[in-house]
């Protein structure tokens, strides 16, 4: 995820400095406002994301601790969502039955 990279947070400011620039004229409080969001959209990203690798490392921990976990569920978050939500509605059938 691109936005999650701490590199996207130079490019954000690569372009305010650019802006600044080329167009300081029109810096004014509703540029301020649009930078802030650019910074916290970033910032929420890589929140999310970090969240979500934390997730998956300690589920990939547990399907290796467990022997009777099912190999190819390792390699599920590789898939498409519809996929995945197919597995999912399957994975209950079984245990409703």
């Amino acid at each position: 995820m691109l936005g999650a990279h701490p590199a996207a947070f130079f490019v954000v400011l690569i372009f305010v400095a650019l802006w600044l620039v080329f167009d300081w004229k029109n810096f004014s409080w509703a540029s301020i406002a649009t930078v802030t969001t650019l910074f916290m959209t970033l910032l929420i990203q890589r929140a999310e994301h970090r969240d979500t690798q934390a997730i998956h490392a300690k589920i990939d921990e547990l399907l290796r601790a467990n022997s009777d976990a099912r190999s190819e569920l390792t390699r599920l978050d590789e898939q498409e969502p519809e996929l995945i939500e197919r597995h999912r509605a399957h994975a209950r059938a079984q245990d409703h039955s």
